[in-house]
């Protein structure tokens, strides 16, 4: 149940409308990136009380080399159409607003850097909203595969001790991750606890 399995592009996008503009999204993200430092500084993380509002939510589209955006993108087809589709466009539009906007922000008041960008913190918080709304009301909400939810937190963890920094050279916005991971799973008990009330 994802943007992946479609018969074909089109019909995946008209399936999946949210999906298909943040992945369209995010190519332009990379494509600035890589081409303009002048135009990415414009979209880069800012201080809330400077202003700029939108770049609370735009470092979520830049991304830093083809596996960055293509690993994002590929689990964006996975997580997020299973939310589009059972939930609705608007549901997932909105998810995606308010967790990418608190990923952006722990990685900000975290580090201090606004020199990160991605669309992880929002996959985690994807993953976490699934993951906690299947334990809580299990009523076939796109289970997960076995083992995911262990594996990404693994990884996530594996991240954080800074060795893919050391022995690769790769930073990775840890912060970000652990802070979308935290607010998906809180947005999906609550609507877990709502949809098992009205069903009990």
């Amino acid at each position: 149940m994802n943007l992946w399995n479609k018969s074909s592009w089109g019909s995946g996008i008209t399936a999946n409308p949210v999906v298909a503009l943040l992945m369209l999204a995010s190519i332009i993200g990379a494509a600035i990136t890589e081409l303009s430092p002048s135009l990415t500084a414009l979209f880069f993380f800012s201080d809330p009380e400077k202003g700029q509002y939108y770049r609370l939510l735009s470092p979520i589209f830049l991304h830093f080399g083809l596996l960055h955006l293509v690993f994002n993108c590929l689990w964006l087809g996975i997580l997020g159409a299973r939310i589009e589709l059972l939930e609705g466009s608007l549901h997932l539009l909105i998810l995606v607003l308010i967790t990418g906007v608190c990923s952006n922000m722990a990685q900000y008041y975290w580090s201090g850097s606004i020199y990160f960008g991605g669309l992880s913190g929002v996959i985690y918080a994807l993953l976490g909203y699934i993951w906690i709304k299947n334990k809580i009301a299990p009523y076939n909400y796109a289970p997960l595969p076995s083992g995911l939810m262990g594996f990404m937190v693994g990884w996530l963890v594996l991240c954080m001790t800074g060795i893919l920094e050391i022995a690769v050279g790769i930073g990775v916005a840890n912060a970000a991750h652990l802070g979308g991971l935290i607010v998906g799973l809180l947005i999906g008990l609550v609507f877990a606890l709502i949809g098992k009330s009205k069903t009990g």
